[in-house]
């Protein structure tokens, strides 16, 4: 029983030595790390609604926020990197535009954070699914701060000429 006691005692007191120092963090120190959405993208999120040959489209878009920050935890700056795929369209569909906007559930919003798709780059589906990536897109270190701060405001979409305002989308969570 004594041994156990020992045990149970030095077990605890190594436990509290490895947690000061030894380089770590305290849980207030400013983190650096990515912030990663995994968003679940479906025509039938979209605000209108989209129908037609459309109506059954999904896809998934991994969004990574790359910020720096201060000493005291404030975003100075962000780039963030997006890996979006498609599929359930129609054949020949493409996508011409994909954004983060504000906006909870069942809003439409402005165009907040652009990936830089166009119309002139747009993504082929010739057979209904595609993927796409763009890397280190610039944002605003306050737009960053925001979307962060509460995520489940802003929506990521996916526009197609059928679908000119949205195709798919999905709440950042």
């Amino acid at each position: 029983m004594r041994m156990k006691s020992r045990a149970l005692v030095l077990a605890a007191a190594v436990a509290a030595a490895g947690s000061v120092g030894c380089g770590s963090k305290s849980p207030n120190s400013p983190s650096n790390q990515p912030t990663i959405f995994n968003v679940a993208l479906k025509a039938s999120n979209e605000v209108p609604n989209v129908s037609g040959a459309e109506a059954n489209a999904v896809g998934t878009a991994v969004i990574t926020f790359n910020t720096t920050r201060d000493s005291g935890g404030a975003i100075t700056g962000a780039t963030v990197d997006f890996n979006v795929s498609m599929n359930g369209f129609p054949n020949g569909s493409s996508a011409i535009l994909s954004h983060i906007h504000p906006g909870a559930a069942g809003v439409a919003g402005p165009v907040l954070v652009n990936t830089g798709l166009t119309a002139g780059t747009a993504v082929q589906m010739p057979n209904g699914s595609a993927t796409f990536s763009f890397t280190g897109v610039s944002v605003s270190a306050d737009n960053a701060t925001q979307i962060l701060a509460n995520p489940q405001n802003f929506y990521f979409n996916v526009h197609t000429p059928a679908n000119p305002s949205g195709a798919i989308r999905g709440q950042l969570r």
